[in-house]
């Protein structure tokens, strides 16, 4: 889409004429969009019959993305995840983005090129349009705010609350890569600071890094659920680490959970880079954060239709004990779950 090679500084752009140069080629194919990017506010024709879901994130560099190790196309990439993926947690399908960003001298027209790069392709691997944002000055680094918006039936929409005690808790893929996969670049980058000559030495480990710079929204769970006829009876994404998001759904829906160790799924990949950092692979697995699965329950008599699904795996169950949340480990001990947000 963007074929500059050149570095080209911004100041003769101004706020109008740099959206215009990094939107120009871009074309919105909803039916429902009646005006998009361009005007003072977009304007949507939604369906009637269904509830609109509207969540927004800010990443600020230096505390949520580091541009030492994090390219530009995957930042833009990750940054329309990490929103839809909320989304996707009501049971709801992404629709539409906006997107607005701060951002400092520092920063060529090419960057910010590369950037909504990574926003285009997530936008079309994930069906989602663009419709609209804002850009500003920053003394220093980039801002990133996302606001994404998606629908659902009134029926099928899904939050935090609602799980009821034997209710099964569920979740997706595994756990704890993304922070491994941080962990192992900032180690790559402490090194290379104290020594330049040094590349960085990421052989074998391209899962983890994968999970960290090019996450995945799922997607193809909701297709799924939906296809095998199952409603959640509640559901969170987990961007800041499986104790935590266990600690939302405990509260809100008034319960405990019980998990066995032994069920967490943790990646071989995940496994070794602990063991290399001398890490407890559990711990990682509960508060590492970034993994942006799916964390839900669903009725026992569900039990049946998602058994044998390898991509989704029973991890404990819901209690009448509420806020209390217990990892059960192999020999039968339990241990309260305490979230500590590494992520």
């Amino acid at each position: 889409m963007f074929e500059n090679s050149s570095k080209t500084t911004l100041e003769s752009f101004g706020e109008f004429g740099l959206i215009k140069k990094l939107t120009e080629n871009y074309s919105t194919k909803n039916p429902d969009i009646i005006k998009g990017i361009g005007d003072d506010a977009a304007i949507l024709k939604p369906d009637s019959e269904k509830l609109q879901v509207i969540t927004t994130d800010l990443m600020v560099e230096n505390i949520n993305f580091d541009l030492a190790y994090t390219p530009l196309k995957h930042l833009g990439y990750k940054a329309v995840v990490a929103n839809i993926s909320d989304i996707y947690a009501m049971n709801a399908i992404p629709k539409f983005i906006t997107l607005s960003i701060a951002l400092s001298s520092k920063y060529t027209l090419e960057a910010l090129e590369e950037f909504y790069t990574g926003i285009y392709l997530a936008c079309e691997k994930y069906d989602v349009e663009l419709i609209g944002g804002d850009t500003n000055t920053s003394p220093q680094g980039l801002t990133i705010s996302i606001t994404a918006i998606g629908e659902v039936s009134p029926d099928k929409y899904v939050t935090r609350a609602g799980c009821k005690p034997n209710d099964l808790l569920c979740v997706t893929g595994d756990l704890g890569g993304a922070y491994l996969g941080h962990q192992l670049m900032e180690r790559e980058k402490r090194v290379f600071l104290a020594n330049p000559d040094m590349q960085p030495d990421l052989e074998g480990y391209d899962y983890i890094v994968g999970r960290q710079l090019k996450p995945e929204a799922r997607k193809d769970v909701i297709e799924l659920l939906a296809e095998l006829n199952i409603k959640p009876t509640s559901m969170i994404d987990i961007s800041d680490g499986l104790a935590s998001e266990l600690k939302h759904l405990a509260l809100q829906s008034n319960v405990g959970f019980s998990i066995y160790e032994e069920k967490l799924p943790v990646d071989t990949q995940t496994l070794e880079m602990a063991s290399e950092f001398n890490l407890d692979a559990t711990m990682c697995a509960l508060n590492g954060g970034e993994d942006f699965e799916l964390l839900f329950t669903i009725d026992q008599a569900d039990f049946e239709k998602i058994k044998s699904n390898m991509d989704i795996t029973v991890i404990g169950f819901a209690t009448n004990h509420a806020n209390v949340c217990q990892l059960i480990t192999p020999s039968g001990s339990q241990f309260d779950i305490k979230a500590q947000g590494w992520g």
